[in-house]
This record gives C-alpha cells, structure tokens and sequence, in this order.
C-alpha cells in the first residue's frame, strides 16, 4: 500500500512537472513569433541582399518555417489592407460655367494663327523662366493623359489631357484644375464639366431662391451631375464600387450678365443664391465653392458693367457665411494681348492656352486652400 501512494504521487508529480513544461514550450513559442514579427518589421529597411542573410537562421527548422510563411502572410495582408480602404473614394470636383468654362484656349501651333503664339503647343516649345509646361508633354511630343484624373463633359470623357476645350483641339480651365488637384491627393479624381456658351446667370442657370422661373441650365446641370454619380461605373468601370466624395464647385462666367445692365445689377445677389440653392440641391451644406474673376481685357478693363460685375464677383466670396468655403480667383493678370495669342478676340482671351490654364491653376490653388483643413489625413 505504502509503495501504491508513493507511485501515485511520482505520477502526479511528474504530470505536472509536464503540464510546467507545455507551458514554458507555449511561453517560448509566443516569444519565438513576437521575435520573428520584429525581426521581419526591422529588416524591411534593409537592401535586399541584407535581408536573406538576416531571415536565413528563421527557416533553419521546417516546422518554424511554416509558421513564419503563415505570419507573413498575416503581415501581408495587414499592411495592404489600408492602402485598399485608401482607394475606395473618389474625389469629384465640379467646373461649370458659360463659353470661356467650356475652353477656348488653342493646342495646336498653327501658322495662320498668329504663327502658332500662345497655343499649348507653342507654349511647351518656348518654355520661359517663370512658367513651363513641358510637364504636360511626353518626350516624343505626344500629350500625357492623366489616369488618375478623368472627366465627363457632356458628349465627351476619358482620361485628363489636352483637347477638353469647346472643341477637341482647345482646352479651357479643365486642364490646369485638374493638374492641380490630381498632384495634390492620392485618392483618383473626377471632373464633371458642365459649360454652355452665350449663357446668363440671371436667367439661364438661374438659382430657384432668385425667385421666378428657375433657370433650365441651373436644371440641366443637376441632372447631368446626378446622371454621372449613379451611372459611374458605366460612365468609368475603375471607379465602379467606389465612393464617390462632392469635393468642391468651381465656376468661371459673367459675359452674358455684364453686357445686361439688369443683369449686371443683380449678379451679386444671384451669385450667391445660386452657391445656397447648389449645396442644398447638391446635400453638400459646405460645399467648398470657387469663382473665377470675369477678366478678359485685363487690367486695362474700363467699362463701368465689366467692373461692376468683377467687384460682384469678389464681394460674394466675403460674405460672413461664406467665409473660408467661398474664393474668388482674381484672372486680370493672366490676360494675354493678341500679339502673344492665337487670335484677337478679347471676350475668349484671344484663344491663348497660357491664360485658360493659368486660370485653372488658380482655380486649383484656391480649392486646396479650402479644403486644406479637413484634407490633412489626404483622405476625403
């Protein structure tokens, strides 16, 4: 009896001095994967040919090197899985407006057109010191095309480049916005272009707040923009599934309201009317919203309509309610003489490509800056 209770007790001693040791061997296990995980976080800044050296002694032993494969793996996925969750959104911008919204800026150096000056071409041949637009041209001549930016303007869409002007051959504001905002976020990018030559604020895009009828153009552009956002997949297969993120409105119009005293007189008031009326319609109450200055003639500009409107212009953006979501981009010194432009027709800044991207580029600047404070994470 005596020789029994002392073989149960060895037994039982000896189990659980195994049940000490399973646990140890889980402890070192544990330890074994927390000292894999660091070495393989810490030897990914090192050149390749260091990295085989330091991970050789892991897969020495089959079983371990299982385990390491699987927790790569794990490692792998966990690292990729943000920058996916990145690339659900897309930004989208609106540009919208009368004749010079639509882009009458020449892209092709044309003899008969004042020897080529001032058109996109010419520009990237001639670059000068302050300016160069070489960074939109491959080596060989051909235009880049942007994937990372597309636009939609009405009968036309694709990838951002020259030729999204009134007519392929041209470019309006499209290209230098576009430019600009493409560089600045790593989400990709959407322009829905929306611009009618020969029309008013006060009557053709009328706001509904203005009061009496509402303005088809005003009609037209919600529909096409609400057309685009639910058709997007159709419209551009990359961006089928995603998010798309109302970033931002930009507007550049006022010839068809300055040559109307009427008109002219009350563009401040339906300026603004048509920012509220487009945020509500839109569901975006903060919509950051740019105007481009109505500036072809320059600063030599003295007709008393073209300077009231341009005053109209500048006053809307400081409003109390519109301050840091409404910029005015003033456009009078991107305006180029005729000597140095395609053509001399003063209302369409004598065709020259310099000043629509010019303008664009403005147009860019000035929605980064008020999108700065909610796009610091770059995210939407």
């Amino acid at each position: 009896m005596p020789a029994l209770l002392l073989s149960a007790a060895r037994e039982n001693r000896i189990g659980q001095i195994g049940q000490i040791g399973q646990i140890g061997q889980i402890r070192q296990i544990r330890l074994m994967r927390l000292m894999v995980l660091m070495r393989l976080m810490v030897l990914m800044q090192y050149p390749l040919h260091v990295r085989s050296w330091l991970v050789q002694p892991l897969f020495e032993d089959r079983a371990m090197s299982r385990r390491i494969v699987l927790l790569i793996c794990c490692i792998a996925l966990a690292v990729t899985t943000p920058i996916q969750a990145e690339n659900e959104w897309v930004r989208v911008f609106i540009l919208a407006g009368q004749s010079n919204m639509q882009g009458h800026g020449r892209v092709k150096a044309e003899e008969r057109a004042n020897g080529g000056r001032g058109s996109l071409e010419w520009l990237v041949q001639h670059p000068n010191p302050t300016r160069k637009f070489n960074h939109l041209a491959n080596k060989d001549g051909s235009w880049i095309s942007r994937t990372d930016v597309q636009i939609w303007y009405l009968d036309r869409k694709g990838d951002l480049k020259p030729g999204f002007g009134h007519q392929e051959g041209f470019i309006g504001p499209e290209l230098g916005f576009g430019s600009v905002v493409g560089d600045r976020f790593e989400e990709p990018v959407l322009l829905i272009k929306l611009a009618w030559g020969g029309k008013s604020l006060a009557k053709d895009f009328r706001p509904p707040s203005s009061g009496g009828e509402t303005g088809l153009y005003y009609k037209e552009l919600l529909r096409h923009t609400r057309e685009v956002l639910g058709q997007v997949g159709e419209h551009f297969p990359q961006f089928a599934g995603k998010k798309m993120h109302m970033s931002g409105f930009g507007w550049h119009q006022g010839w068809n309201d300055r040559v109307n005293q009427r008109f002219n007189d009350a563009y401040a008031q339906n300026m603004a009317n048509f920012i509220r009326d487009i945020r509500k319609d839109l569901g975006v109450p903060k919509l950051p919203f740019v105007i481009a200055e109505t500036g072809m003639s320059g600063r030599e500009e003295r007709h008393p309509r073209a300077l009231s409107l341009m005053k109209a212009q500048a006053e809307v953006a400081k409003l109390e309610e519109f301050k840091g979501n409404v910029a005015f981009v003033g456009t009078k010194d991107f305006y180029r003489p005729k000597e140095q432009s395609p053509s001399g027709q003063a209302y369409h800044w004598n065709g020259n490509a310099e000043t629509y991207y010019l303008i664009g580029d403005g147009m860019g600047r000035a929605m980064l800056k008020l999108l700065q404070p909610t796009t610091k994470s770059g995210k939407p």
